[in-house]
């Protein structure tokens, strides 16, 4: 298979490797030159995206995420990339034989904050004006795509750098609540998504999480005793977050995920 990668980052490189090992033909779209040796990469804005001049494509993988280097308001930024893109993408894609596509979205389209237990069948009603802008992009690429269209919903995304987490870990001296935190090791969501690129029967949408949530305060406690740090002081019992866990994922995809 022909398969086209719009958006570059790290998610969608481990993807690509993975799905090239298997013998398929690789072609990526981003803002910046990459030099994978496997992949043609076409660097273009993809709110201008040019495909007539590439072979025939039959998958699609949509990654995209806001510039961190962009001047605009948040909710712009988020216009601009998840909701704006879809109809320039549809278009330059509406001549090639698509069979799947699989757009990468987010589990802030659940607005649940005091705890609450999220799975694959929970109604989709989010809390912020992103969370919207998330939703309405779905809505968008399963209108344009109703019987190809996958969409897929990480939660959070670690592995590439523990330096976020061992600097809270030193400066951390109180928490104020109880916070759920849900992850996804970013090699289990790579080879999620390039999973589900052979499932021949696939649902409309899947969560994908390591069915792990713990609280955050109890991940900052267990670097800080690891390093021999001060201990944090937990202020109060009240639940924020929500607790998310991967029916769907679970059910088709045997891997062995990593957890914390």
């Amino acid at each position: 298979m022909h398969i086209l990668f719009i958006g570059y980052g790290k998610t969608s490189q481990r993807v690509a490797k993975q799905l090239f090992q298997q013998d398929h033909q690789i072609t990526t779209v981003s803002r910046s030159l990459k030099d994978d040796d496997f992949a043609q990469h076409l660097t273009q804005d993809i709110q201008q995206l040019d495909l007539s001049q590439v072979q025939p494509i039959d998958a699609v993988y949509v990654l995209l995420a806001p510039s961190r280097h962009n001047s605009q308001s948040s909710i712009e930024n988020y216009q601009q990339t998840y909701v704006d893109s879809v109809q320039p993408i549809a278009k330059a894609l509406k001549d090639h034989p698509i069979q799947k596509i699989i757009v990468v979205s987010s589990t802030r389209v659940y607005g649940e904050s005091h705890g609450e237990r999220i799975d694959d069948d929970s109604e989709t009603i989010p809390s912020d004006e992103q969370g919207h802008l998330l939703l309405k992009m779905e809505q968008l690429w399963q209108q344009a795509y109703p019987k190809e269209c996958v969409i897929v919903r990480p939660t959070g995304i670690y592995g590439t750098s523990v330096t976020r987490m061992q600097k809270l870990a030193e400066t951390t001296k109180t928490y104020p609540n109880i916070h759920w935190s849900n992850r996804i090791h970013i090699d289990d969501l790579a080879s999620f998504l390039a999973y589900l690129l052979h499932v021949e029967h696939a649902e409309k949408s899947y969560i994908c999480t390591n069915n792990q949530p713990i609280p955050l305060h109890e991940m900052i406690l267990k670097i800080q005793r690891e390093l021999g740090l001060p201990e944090l002081v937990l202020e109060s019992e009240r639940e924020t977050g929500k607790r998310i866990f991967a029916k769907r994922m679970v059910g088709i995809f045997k891997s062995q995920l990593k957890g914390y």
